[in-house]
C-alpha cells in the first residue's frame, strides 16, 4: 500500500464556522497522482469536525440550527464547571460529528454526490489555526 499525505492549514473564526474543504482535498489527490484508492480527511483538535453536506447557505443554516437544538451553546456543562471554561458545547458537537471522513477515489476523482462537499466545522468559541490532514491510500 502506498500513502500520500497532504496538509491543509486554515485560519477559522470558530463559533460554528463551516469551511468547504473539497477543493483543497482534490488538490492533494491531484498532487498524489493516485487514481484509485481511498482518501481520509482528518482534523486535529477536539473542538472541530469533518463531515459531508450540501454546502450552501440554507443547508449551512439548517445544520447550525440543528446542532444548537441538540447541544445548546448556553447550558450547564460539567466541562465548563470543572475547567472554568465555556466551550463544552464545542467539544460535544465535534464529538457528535467526528474528526474524519473517508471517501473512495475512483479514476482520480473523489466519489462525492453532485451536491456533496467535504466540510470542516469549527465549533470553538474563538478563532483558531486548524490543520486538516489528508491521506491518499492506494
Amino acid at each position: 500500500m502506498t500513502v500520500h499525505t497532504g496538509l491543509l492549514r486554515l485560519e477559522t473564526e470558530g463559533e460554528g464556522q463551516i469551511v468547504d474543504l473539497t477543493e483543497g482535498v482534490e488538490a492533494v489527490v491531484r498532487q498524489s497522482g493516485v487514481s484509485s484508492g481511498v482518501v481520509c480527511v482528518f482534523v486535529t483538535g477536539s473542538t472541530a469536525a469533518v463531515t459531508t453536506m450540501e454546502y450552501e447557505p440554507g443547508g449551512v443554516a439548517d445544520l447550525r440550527a440543528a446542532l444548537e437544538r441538540l447541544v445548546p451553546r448556553e447550558g450547564r456543562y460539567e466541562h465548563n464547571v470543572r475547567n472554568n471554561d465555556d466551550n463544552a458545547h464545542a467539544h460535544l458537537r465535534a464529538s457528535l460529528l467526528g474528526p474524519s471522513e473517508s471517501v473512495p477515489l475512483v479514476a482520480g476523482r473523489l466519489v462525492l454526490g453532485t451536491w456533496q462537499q467535504l466540510v470542516l466545522f469549527d465549533f470553538d468559541d474563538r478563532p483558531r489555526r486548524r490543520e486538516v490532514h489528508v491521506q491518499v491510500l492506494s
